[in-house]
């Protein structure tokens, strides 16, 4: 079963809803790739003209700039992780598994079968593990927050809070496991591709196995289950 998913973020984000029209499906779509090929320093609206036959100008009827596309597609991601992991625990009462369902998700989830998009997850996720601190380690991150630009993230934190505090009531840093998850899933990835000495975890051919593994085990080991 696949279905199609159209996901409602903050108005905040851009000046015209890219969702709503052609033109800004392509900004969106030819975003990732650019910016996965080019890294976010290289990536400018120029190039991304060029490459949807297009103008600057049309580009920045949507965003202001490059900044807040980033973070509306690291804001789409999350948005669709938390939907992911709804839809797969779907029918399922168990917060032990419930859990390792939400580890695998947020470990890789360009593999999910139950949803499509013209996105390419895949190259998402790469932009995720390798560009997610910069949307808020700015100067800007207090103004943004204040706007609510963060919610979505916030929200997908809170969903591990929750199965942390239903496990073990006693456990008196719930918000700090799951941030810590949250940022292990990008980080780990990352020093296994780039600074491996950082990590002991290896990451070949889109195999995130052992990240899940540890993750697991921060996870189910610092709340004593």
């Amino acid at each position: 079963m696949s279905i199609d998913v159209k996901l409602i973020l903050n108005q905040k984000l851009f000046l015209r809803d890219p969702q709503e029209s052609s033109l800004g499906k392509k900004i969106i779509i030819q975003s990732v790739v650019l910016i996965e090929k080019l890294g976010f320093e290289l990536f400018t609206f120029k190039k991304l003209a060029h490459e949807i036959n297009s103008t600057e100008a049309s580009i920045y009827r949507y965003f202001e700039n490059k900044h807040l596309l980033l973070l509306y597609i690291m804001t789409w991601y999350w948005e669709w992780i938390d939907y992911v992991i709804d839809i797969n625990w779907n029918n399922i009462d168990d917060d032990k598994q419930k859990l390792s369902i939400a580890i695998a998700i947020i470990a890789d989830a360009s593999e999910d079968e139950f949803t499509q998009t013209d996105i390419d997850l895949k190259l998402l996720h790469h932009i995720v593990i390798a560009e997610s601190t910069k949307v808020y380690h700015t100067k800007l991150v207090d103004k943004e927050n204040k706007k609510g630009l963060f919610l979505t993230y916030k929200k997908l934190a809170e969903k591990f809070v929750h199965l942390f505090e239903a496990l073990n009531p006693s456990y008196p840093y719930p918000r700090v496991l799951a941030s810590t998850l949250l940022e292990m899933s990008n980080s780990q990835v990352f020093y296994a591709q780039h600074l491996n000495r950082l990590t002991d975890i290896e990451v070949k051919r889109e195999d995130y196995s052992q990240l899940k593994t540890v993750m697991e085990h921060f996870a189910f080991n610092l709340i004593g289950k």
